[in-house]
């Protein structure tokens, strides 16, 4: 994940090691111990707040998120609802599933049974994580980092945390593992047919993304990030918060700079449409 540009420096700083240029530089000092704490509780303050306000908009659009509204009578159960794309979708659906499942870390045959047997169509966020290595001139760790104002979006019962546990299971079977990809790969089915969703959430300044997991191979991951920046402090100061907890994992912080710098896309729409007219 790409390292969002760090707030400028508001007061001393300190030399340290950088690695990649072999050469000394400054560090200023907007990342001291006191000014941490206060950042994380501006952090969850934040988090609490938009994850509140995301759990709601998700539960007023989550209609247009079953699978059987874009896949139609494809999806076992329920009445019947011929609807218009559903076959297209399913071509999408069967295209990405054996896609996944034919790789690693899954393996499985890559053909589905119709109709197709999905367990949950309600909604759930989780914070979303990934592991970067920090360094400094003493030493370097691989930490677990997590996107406090970034969630990856799953069908209830199918999180990514579940899904680990799922695959660590040496005794699961393909029908367990199937229903995993069959619900990632749905959910991402839903919205690439429903463009209108995603530009919804865009202008509630909840952009929907894609993306991958080397640990989960091609299966396809869906995001939703708040507008609202977070950031990597120093490696240095990631290394030290770890080294005080005892655990290697991290929590980004807000980027209050940014913040003071955000836009409103609608009024800067207008304030454009303004100026056309003259």
């Amino acid at each position: 994940m790409p390292l969002s540009p760090l707030t400028r420096p508001t007061g001393g700083t300190r030399r340290v090691t950088n690695l990649d240029q072999g050469k000394d530089t400054m560090i200023d000092e907007h990342y001291s111990t006191q000014r941490m704490l206060v950042l994380r509780r501006m952090t969850r303050a934040i988090s609490d707040l938009l994850h509140a306000q995301l759990r709601e908009y998700l539960s007023a659009f989550a209609p247009l998120l079953r699978p059987r509204s874009v896949l139609g009578d494809y999806v076992q159960g329920g009445t019947r609802e011929g609807l218009k794309g559903s076959e297209k979708a399913l071509q999408e659906l069967q295209s990405t599933y054996r896609t996944v499942a034919s790789f690693k870390p899954f393996n499985l045959p890559n053909e589905l049974r119709l109709p197709l047997h999905i367990a949950s169509s309600s909604l759930e966020i989780t914070p979303a994580e990934y592991t970067y290595q920090a360094k400094t001139a003493q030493q370097s760790k691989n930490i677990v980092v997590t996107s406090p104002l970034k969630w990856l979006l799953t069908y209830a019962g199918f999180s990514p945390g579940q899904l680990k546990t799922l695959l660590a299971n040496q005794n699961r079977t393909d029908e367990d593992t199937s229903q995993f990809i069959l619900h990632y790969t749905a959910l991402s089915v839903a919205l690439s047919q429903q463009p209108g969703v995603r530009q919804v959430f865009e202008s509630l300044r909840f952009p929907v993304s894609a993306g991958r997991s080397p640990e989960f191979g091609e299966l396809p991951l869906t995001y939703v990030s708040s507008s609202v920046p977070t950031v990597r402090p120093p490696d240095e100061v990631i290394i030290e918060s770890t080294e005080l907890s005892g655990r290697d994992v991290f929590e980004e912080v807000v980027d209050v700079d940014a913040i003071r710098a955000m836009r409103d896309p609608g009024k800067d729409r207008l304030l454009d449409l303004i100026k056309s007219e003259g």
